[in-house]
């Protein structure tokens, strides 16, 4: 049973299946830009963005040290890490590259971790401090995603 599970998006057995699902969607397939948070749990859809050459978009934890970050891997690794060594707090404060506020980009997909989500309406229930509804908020208001972006749970 995945531990601590208060105050956070739970680790759950099949974090990495989640990610492979993700994978076959055809909206993964074409993003270029995806947006994942920083929880423990999408930190295989983390290493599945940059393993496939898109550009991963992540939020400081809980924004205490700044907005976003980038990091892209086109060729190489950078210091010859490893991509699972680049998708932990550590990895993003050390190789990504920090993104302002007023920042343009299109933002082609948001993946988000969830403690429950309803199978009949989508509604989701994150760890209940509202930064995944803050991120998108700010997002959608500099114009870097809107309504019509699709939004991923797991």
């Amino acid at each position: 049973q995945p531990r601590p599970v208060h105050h956070r998006i739970p680790n759950f057995d099949g974090a990495d299946r989640a990610a492979t699902r993700l994978a076959s969607l055809p909206e993964f397939k074409c993003a270029e830009v995806v947006k994942v948070n920083p929880d423990t749990p999408q930190r295989p859809v983390r290493q599945l963005v940059l393993s496939q050459g898109k550009t991963l978009l992540t939020p400081q934890p809980r924004l205490r040290t700044g907005f976003f970050s980038t990091l892209t891997v086109k060729d190489n690794l950078p210091d010859g890490s490893a991509v699972s060594e680049l998708t932990n707090s550590k990895g993003v404060a050390k190789f990504g590259t920090s993104v302002t506020l007023d920042a343009k980009y299109a933002v082609d997909l948001v993946v988000v971790g969830s403690t429950a989500v309803c199978p009949k309406t989508g509604a989701r229930v994150g760890k209940g401090e509202g930064f995944a509804e803050l991120e998108w908020g700010i997002l959608s208001l500099q114009g870097n995603l809107d309504a019509q972006n699709t939004l991923v749970v797991t």
